[in-house]
């Protein structure tokens, strides 16, 4: 008779760690692409304006891999709500953990160039190489200002898709740095390079594109991060009313409705570990700066 019941909880063991879950992830803005970010199997339904919640039955590993991607993080100013029920077994969350550390890894790289340089700073905020060749390619052939260029990867991604780039750098060695990775992708004269205080550099810039990636820092609020929290983009807004359009790469935890009249874009990755993270948000303002309520000269 314990032999037989043993025996019948092992089988039930089985069979339950056999049965999908229903796993809940949300809230998640509606112009976020879903399928992206979630994989395939997911029922998207409005809760709100502007946010979406979404619901699927997944095997127990696909399960796990969602939750020790999502949960916690925030996309667009609101913290990613991720429940599976039933809930999950130790041991498959934690080896659900370490795959993702090794998927983090295995991310979009950086400058492809060999002998590329990069300081500290830059080598946590470098945009990776394809998006900012990809980047450039989406404003097409115009002018525009790079007002804090660091270690040149954005400068570069938009000189090399056919633009004409002016770069802002406060920092002497920083600014010489960018220089030379440009020289390795054979587009340095296609940039000019600007040792100079963008907040006081902008007034007497001319161009079609304002581009605008501020210091976030390594330890930035990965659940929520406000326009307060970045003083140098607050203060560059005030001149974004000079340019016909201005894009801002912002963490994937910034409030968007900070800004409630730039047109929001999660950037993925391109990497094998990081093609369904979201590494960053570009906000698209073409109104002006006087539509955005931050102010304006």
């Amino acid at each position: 008779m314990i032999a037989t019941a043993g025996l019948a909880r092992a089988v039930q063991g089985v069979y339950t760690a056999l049965m999908p879950v229903r796993v809940y992830v949300g809230p998640l803005p509606d112009w976020l692409d879903h399928e992206r970010l979630l994989g395939p199997g997911f029922v998207i339904e409005a809760v709100e304006p502007g946010w979406v919640r979404a619901t699927a039955s997944l095997e127990r590993p696909q399960a796990a891999d969602a939750q020790a991607r999502l949960r916690g993080i925030g996309i667009g100013g609101r913290t990613i709500d991720l429940n599976v029920s039933p809930r999950l077994n130790r041991k498959l969350v934690r080896a659900a953990r370490t795959d993702e550390a090794k998927r983090r890894r295995n991310a979009s790289v950086g400058f492809t160039r060999k002998g590329a340089r990069l300081d500290d700073e830059g080598k946590i905020s470098l945009t990776p190489e394809s998006l900012a060749l990809e980047t450039g390619k989406r404003v097409g052939g115009c002018t525009v200002v790079d007002a804090c260029c660091g270690a040149g990867g954005n400068a570069i991604g938009f000189a090399r898709a056919g633009n004409r780039v002016v770069a802002l750098e406060v920092d002497q060695a920083r600014i010489k740095m960018a220089a030379h990775n440009a020289r390795l992708y054979g587009i340095e004269s296609e940039i000019e390079w600007r040792c100079a205080d963008a907040i006081k550099e902008l007034p007497s810039c001319r161009a079609d594109l304002l581009f605008v990636d501020p210091p976030w820092g390594a330890d930035y609020d990965r659940t929520r991060v406000v326009l307060a929290d970045l003083p140098f983009l607050e203060a560059v807004l005030q001149h974004a009313h000079r340019f016909s359009r201005t894009l801002v790469k912002l963490p994937p935890s910034f409030d968007v409705s900070e800004l409630p009249h730039a047109r929001p874009e999660a950037v993925f990755g391109t990497g094998e570990g990081d093609s369904q993270r979201v590494k960053f948000l570009l906000l698209e303002i073409s109104s002006g700066i006087d539509s955005l309520g931050v102010g304006a000269e």
